[in-house]
């Protein structure tokens, strides 16, 4: 059973005392039937319809995603990165972080390893454990547009996709109270709002785009869990584990915003069996992604995850209008803070002129208003003692990434506050000329050209490499203290050797040293616990060096075979045991409940 526009209060009881009923044709047909005069009968000049419970066939009919809204998000996201066709790429903060990912990912396919873990070619070479601790879903479907098209297309095509996977999941949940019209513009505007724009300009923080798209869904099955009650648990466990996924940062927005949302709810309808349905979503969703994140939150130690948290990126350096010592860091957070602000206050605006929704559905406006609210006041230094507290809330790093959450609220009540058009023009208008002023004034974006691209796969197929990040770097190791132009394999002491390299791919490498004294061999390589080291058929322990965090090879006068693979430990088994059991769980659960 879903929901679609009207039913009549005599039907919703009939239907919760003979829920079975529902299954006869006969009485099915009836329903479809007095579902179509409800909706030729006039709406008391009310344009918000209330959700009805209805067949799926009937949903599909009379809510269609396909083909209209499908087609104006669509056109939406297009106009959204329009640009890119005339100015080439933006190159926001973690754009080559992204991009250099994808190629390296790509690579690695074509290497037979479907599942990446080390990244060979950041930090020039040296490797990182980038693929353990950063999420799949970003730097698979990069990787997977990455063979399909050009690599000047792939960013462009990324964005337009995340924006539209956006506008489809707003189109779903503002279905359940607007009309097709208003629902669509709601879809729109959520796909093209000012927070995301900077996200695609300015910053290019691709993951954190695209878990965008699971913040509505989020919401409308929360909500739904009013009437279907434990039927919404696993749909939400589903969102939950999805967004360990995709970003981390914005899975832990959606952990708290589920339990927001999920108290809200149990204190209005007076009842904590909410609370067992979000801890119970909760549970399950970090158990779907357990492949992931046991190896992520037990390897931490393994690297210098505390720079996660260096200066510059830290919550209290980035709530809105801070400034620090660094211009440049200054500048953009007066671009988002200013961004951050026009969206504020349009929210309240729009949120004051839906008094009549908040009167028609009071449960579903205070539990949108509330999670607006958390995220509004989330930005600013005064709630700092809750980022200093709460668990995990400070890996957020940048209080105003909660304006992915508020924007699924302004697009809702920009749709439910005015039904004339040229109120929302103006608003859409205004929002627009506000970037404008922020593009022009405060900083304008950067850009990368087809050269650059060319430049950066010509370095990877080179086996030059790429600048890494930093909390990705083995502990013990420094990268700012390695050579660029190091040899792949030498002899510590620098003394002569004869060097046969047979294989140096990103999980295994082979190759031969003669040498005419016992001594230790240094690789172009940091050391980390996963690697397995062979010389001659027998496991030998390799070391750090000293500084520089190389791995470093003990060898014997004379031959010497070397054999290196990056293996998994016990983390990475229990955490595919984990999500396989779950996924199974939950699978055979829905057949049984089907059948």
């Amino acid at each position: 059973m879903n929901h679609v526009q009207i039913f009549h209060k005599p039907l919703i009881g009939l239907r919760r005392q003979y829920d079975w009923i529902a299954h006869l044709p006969r009485l099915s047909n009836n329903l479809c039937a007095y579902s179509c005069r409800c909706r030729r009968a006039p709406l008391l000049n009310s344009r918000f319809v209330e959700p009805r419970h209805t067949t799926g066939q009937e949903t599909a009919v009379n809510s269609p995603v396909f083909p209209v809204p499908l087609l104006i998000v669509m056109a939406t996201a297009f106009l959204v990165i329009l640009p890119f066709f005339f100015l080439g790429n933006p190159s926001g903060h973690d754009f080559e972080f992204h991009v250099n990912s994808w190629m390296e990912v790509l690579g690695q396919w074509r290497q037979g390893i479907l599942y990446p873990r080390w990244a060979a070619l950041a930090q020039y070479g040296y490797g990182e454990a980038r693929f353990i601790f950063y999420p799949p879903a970003s730097w698979t479907m990069g990787a997977a547009l990455g063979e399909l098209l050009p690599w000047k297309a792939v960013p462009g095509a990324y964005v337009w996709l995340a924006l539209t996977l956006s506008g489809c999941s707003m189109f779903l949940l503002a279905r359940r109270w607007l009309d097709r019209r208003d629902a669509i513009f709601a879809a729109a505007l959520y796909a093209a709002n000012p927070y995301y724009i900077v996200i695609v300009y300015w910053r290019s923080a691709f993951a954190e785009l695209l878990a965008g798209a699971l913040l509505p869904l989020l919401l409308l099955y929360a909500l739904r869990s009013e009437d279907e009650g434990q039927e919404t648990v696993i749909p939400l466990a589903v969102i939950v584990a999805a967004a360990w996924l995709t970003n981390i940062p914005a899975a832990v927005m959606v952990n708290y915003s589920l339990a927001l949302l999920i108290v809200i709810l149990a204190m209005l309808r007076r009842s904590p069996r909410f609370l067992l349905y979000g801890a119970l979503a909760v549970l399950l969703g970090a158990a779907l992604a357990a492949f992931f994140l046991i190896p992520a939150a037990y390897e931490r130690r393994w690297v210098n995850i505390a720079e996660v948290l260096s200066a510059g990126v830290r919550p209290q350096d980035n709530f809105l209008f801070v400034k620090i010592d660094d211009a440049d860091h200054n500048r953009f957070n007066l671009l988002v803070s200013l961004v951050a602000s026009a969206e504020m206050i349009v929210l309240a605006m729009s949120a004051f002129f839906s008094r009549s929704w908040r009167r028609q559905r009071p449960r579903a406006w205070w539990t949108l208003f509330g999670w607006a609210l958390l995220a509004a006041l989330l930005n600013f230094s005064f709630t700092s003692f809750l980022w200093e507290h709460l668990p995990e809330l400070r890996y957020l790093q940048l209080p105003w990434r909660w304006l992915l959450c508020l924007n699924v609220a302004l697009a809702l009540f920009v749709a439910m506050a005015s039904r004339r058009w040229i109120v929302r023009i103006l608003i859409c208008v205004t929002m627009f000329a506000v970037l404008i002023f922020v593009w022009h004034r405060v900083q304008t974006p950067w850009w990368e050209t087809a050269a650059d691209f060319g430049e950066m796969l010509q370095h990877q197929q080179s086996g030059v490499g790429y600048e890494g990040t930093d909390e990705y770097v083995p502990t013990g190791a420094d990268p700012y203290e390695i050579r660029h132009d190091a040899a792949r394999v030498a002899l510590e002491d620098d003394s002569a050797a004869q060097i046969q390299v047979q294989r140096w791919d990103a999980e295994a490498k082979m190759f031969t040293a003669q040498v005419e004294q016992p001594g230790q061999l240094v690789l172009r390589l940091f050391n980390y616990p996963a690697w397995r080291v062979e010389v001659n058929g027998q496991g030998v322990a390799a070391s750090a060096r000293d500084v520089t965090g190389q791995m470093l090879i003990p060898v014997q006068k004379g031959e010497n075979r070397v054999q290196i693979r990056f293996t998994g430990s016990w983390d990475i088994t229990l955490g595919g045991i984990i999500s396989v059991v779950t996924a199974l769980f939950l699978g055979g659960f829905i057949t049984f409940r089907r059948k």
